[in-house]
């Protein structure tokens, strides 16, 4: 007789998300307030208001608030003077929406590998690729960096090197709000930060990002572009091509409530991450991503390392007790779609993505919903 599996569940549980939104009665008087305030589209007093908290939160003095988080990476290159046939160095651990907004352009990125330190670019391997391109002569019009999964990338010798060659930082901070480097929010470095606001971050507006920076005219300009660009007279004027990327207003109400309870929600990842390191910890083959000493992550996503096979073993049965969970990303040079950009070293970020789990994060776990996950993980390490 075959013996039952140990996660074999003895009821129905609710399906528990990799990281869903998390609102509550906070967002939801914002939202009706603006409702009936009849500031529904396409701007408001919760818009300059979610944008005022924004570059407060962030430590800059400009914040504009636009459609996705995408839309901010595209209108930061812009502002950045990437044009076509430029090149942009891009971090190859990351999700698919950074390097394709260098790609809207008529760029292309040059992907660059991790350090397992930080699970972030590799400092030492981006000063090396400035320092050969001013050689020959070619140095990228831009950088972009990415802050994984909720930890800070090491701005410190990665400002440094850019500054020596005079290239522009863009920092995507869509994972990180909440974090900091070195004391300094995530989000504050570089010539301008992006955040995401989409339903999966640590704060959301169902949808949206915002672009951050202290540079006055790079958020007139951005915020001019995101309007379609439209020429401040009577008639509809516009002398370049511009965008619809602007926030709703009702989406910023959203926002507003979201951000009033930030330090809540990031203390929950954090709690979760510590709740699942101090409960995994101990199985044999298994780490978790590392702190960086140099700053303070918000833990958007739990993620940890264990072989391949058990990695894939753990997903499925996870999945079939109605738990979500994923690999890392798969990082840019391994994507078909990139298979023909240029790639520096590689073997880091091909090994996070082959070993690497995100847990189930969301700030709304509770202490059954996490006792779940690791009952199933332990099982399946274990065998």
């Amino acid at each position: 007789m075959t013996e039952p599996s140990t996660t074999e569940p003895s009821k129905i549980e609710p399906r528990i998300y990799l990281s869903p939104p998390d609102v509550t009665d906070v967002e939801r008087k914002f939202l009706l307030a603006a409702f009936d305030s009849n500031w529904v589209a396409p701007v408001g007093p919760d818009l300059d208001a979610f944008e005022a908290r924004c570059a407060e939160l962030t430590g800059v003095r400009h914040a504009v608030a636009l459609s996705s988080g995408t839309a901010a990476l595209h209108l930061a290159l812009i502002a950045a003077g990437v044009r076509r046939g430029d090149t942009v160095l891009v971090p190859s651990f990351t999700f698919a929406a950074t390097a394709n907004a260098v790609m809207y352009l008529g760029a292309r990125p040059v992907f660059l590998d991790s350090t397992p330190e930080s699970w972030n670019v590799d400092p030492q391997m981006l000063a090396d690729e400035l320092r050969g391109r001013s050689v020959r002569g070619n140095l990228p019009r831009a950088v972009i960096t990415v802050d994984m999964y909720g930890q800070c990338a090491d701005y410190d010798p990665i400002l440094d090197a850019c500054d020596r060659y005079g290239v522009p930082v863009i920092e995507d901070a869509a994972e990180a709000l909440g974090a900091t480097c070195r004391g300094r929010p995530a989000g504050s470095f570089g010539r301008a930060g992006v955040l995401s606001f989409n339903g999966n971050k640590i704060a959301t507006t169902g949808g949206g990002g915002v672009l951050v920076t202290d540079d006055g005219s790079i958020a007139t300009q951005v915020r001019h572009l995101s309007t379609q660009a439209r020429e401040p007279v009577a008639h509809y004027e516009h002398r370049s091509v511009g965008y619809n990327y602007r926030l709703s207003n009702l989406l910023a109400a959203v926002g507003r409530g979201q951000l009033q309870r930030l330090p809540q929600l990031v203390e929950a990842r954090r709690a979760t991450f510590e709740h699942y390191r101090a409960a995994l910890g101990d199985l044999p083959g298994v780490t978790f991503q590392p702190g960086a000493a140099y700053g303070v992550p918000n833990r958007w996503l739990t993620c940890l390392l264990l072989d391949h096979d058990r990695r894939d073993r753990v997903i499925a049965e996870l999945d079939r007790v109605r738990i979500e969970a994923r690999p890392t990303w798969k990082p840019m040079h391994l994507q078909p779609v990139y298979r023909d950009c240029v790639m520096r070293g590689g073997s880091v970020s091909a090994d996070l993505f082959h070993r690497g789990l995100c847990l189930p994060s969301g700030s709304a776990l509770t202490s059954h919903d996490r006792d779940r996950v690791v009952t199933v993980v332990r099982s399946v390490v274990k065998e």
